[in-house]
């Protein structure tokens, strides 16, 4: 059968599937309250999405024609109709509503195609049915792009559009929504269960997977080209610092010389652009601070799962949006603020953005040593600059050169880390802060990495220490921590 006749065979079966389920529900009571429970549970998606639900007796006589095979199964009806599906499983069935509509969903599609006459393989079904229970179960065409471990962004731009991103390039992906409908059911079923909001009055959000995948979504009117997502994979294989020097981004010398930053407390700010690697650095360096330790972590979206399955003493805090009144917003500066109060040994954010720069600097400052967080910058001069403009965002306005002191005072040491032309991410410099002269930060560069050519299409390189050593090692000796010199000789 050919690909097209397919997949509209597949979206006719997906229609008849759903309106059967749909009255199968209908025509049982449930348990006690189950009704009410999931009107008020309806009624809370409608809110927080913007969803303008058809009422229930247009369901109703929907699911009907579609069953008799005169209804039209495109457009969102069949989506509405799924959603009630979803969350009428869940609240009748709990914890095992994924397994016990997966089984009812098989039922109906074999009596769909029995009442429409099998003409299908048994290759052709099987495909089918996994669409089928992928739209109905999981996120549509999105579930085999996000089970494939090679790929480590999906970009959607519209239903017709899917790129994935494999090996620091992007491809064209092989499935495609069925229409923005299709998208968009996808798309309230990865933010209602995030407790996000997206609609008209608030068409951009962040949210994550269950898996602890960050995603990113903007919808019309913001987006002219339909819903438009932006997914960043979290990976389920660890990966570690000997991850790190098998893949060539970073060097030996750089890890001792890193670890042993970590373990003499010193405070360090992770650069660089956008999918260049810090969030995955930081999670490495995190994983190198000794078991003893309380850490804090505080972020936008969590994303350092590793470090409280590694370490005993973990508190993970998460930055909330306001409600659909605009009310109860806890941004990444008020948890800063309450960490301070919560007698953290390490203090971990996951991203400066604005504001809250000068309250963790400020902590580097006043005895809180070990800190560690980053920040977009395209190298290590940048990222004091850009530190710099965030402490202006503080209600409390500050001279530029108090505020480029207490940076010199808190910043040890700076890892910038960049997305190469051929797809590699690679720790490109590591930055010691001294201190201010004049009106001038003093940087120098410990380690750099050095391109030398290319070979079979990847970039490929030296890590080279600089020569110069570094002042930081006074503070190893104090924590007893002994790093050989020959680590900054010129090779």
């Amino acid at each position: 059968m050919e690909n097209q006749k397919l997949a509209d065979r597949g979206a006719q079966l997906l229609g008849n599937v759903v309106a059967r389920l749909y009255l199968e529900a209908s025509s049982a009571d449930g348990p006690e309250g189950m009704r009410a429970r999931l009107a008020n549970t309806l009624s809370a998606i409608d809110r927080q999405c913007g969803i303008q639900r058809p009422a229930a007796q247009d369901l109703l006589r929907w699911a009907e024609q579609t069953v008799k095979g005169g209804a039209d199964i495109k457009g969102e009806m069949v989506w509405r109709v799924l959603e009630e599906i979803s969350v009428c499983a869940e609240v009748e069935f709990g914890a095992q509503y994924g397994d016990e509509l997966r089984k009812r969903i098989e039922a109906q599609f074999a009596a769909a195609l029995a009442s429409e006459g099998n003409t299908l393989s048994a290759v052709e079904r099987q495909q089918i049915l996994t669409t089928i229970l992928n739209d109905c179960l999981g996120f549509g065409p999105l579930e085999p792009i996000l089970a494939d471990s090679e790929v480590v962004e999906v970009l959607v731009d519209g239903p017709e559009k899917i790129y994935v991103e494999r090996r620091g390039k992007l491809a064209d992906a092989p499935d495609r929504f069925r229409d923005e409908s299709h998208l968009m059911s996808i798309i309230h079923r990865i933010v209602i269960r995030t407790g996000r909001q997206i609609n008209e009055s608030h068409p951009m959000v962040d949210a994550r997977f269950p898996d602890g995948s960050r995603v990113n979504i903007v919808i019309p009117p913001i987006s002219l080209i339909g819903p438009v997502m932006t997914i960043r994979k979290f990976l389920k294989q660890k990966l570690t610092l000997e991850g790190l020097l098998h893949f060539g981004a970073i060097s030996e010398d750089i890890a001792i010389f890193l670890r042993a930053c970590v373990q003499s407390r010193l405070n360090i700010l992770i650069s660089g652009g956008t999918g260049s690697g810090k969030t995955t650095f930081l999670n490495i360096l995190a994983s190198m601070i000794p078991d003893d330790e309380r850490i804090i972590t505080i972020e936008n979206a969590s994303e350092l799962y590793d470090l409280a399955k590694t370490k005993k003493y973990v508190v993970s805090l998460e930055s909330r949006p306001p409600n659909i009144e605009g009310e109860g917003e806890v941004t990444v500066y008020d948890l800063v603020v309450n960490a301070l109060r919560m007698r953290p040994d390490r203090l971990i954010v996951g991203e400066t953005r604005s504001a809250e720069a000068l309250e963790l600097i400020q902590a580097m400052n006043t005895g809180h040593d070990g800190c560690m967080t980053t920040l977009h910058a395209v190298a290590s001069p940048d990222a004091l600059q850009r530190l710099e403009t965030m402490v202006t965002h503080h209600p409390i306005a500050l001279p530029v050169l108090a505020i480029r002191k207490m940076i010199a005072s808190a910043i040890n040491v700076i890892v910038q880390v960049d997305r190469m032309p051929d797809g590699s991410r690679k720790v490109t410099a590591v930055t010691e802060v001294l201190k201010l002269e004049g009106n001038v930060i003093v940087l120098q560069d410990i380690f750099q990495f050095k391109p030398t050519g290319h070979e079979e299409g990847r970039i490929v390189g030296r890590y080279l220490p600089t020569g110069i050593i570094p002042q930081c090692l006074s503070r190893f000796q104090a924590y007893g921590i002994e790093v050989p010199l020959s680590l900054f000789t010129p090779k």
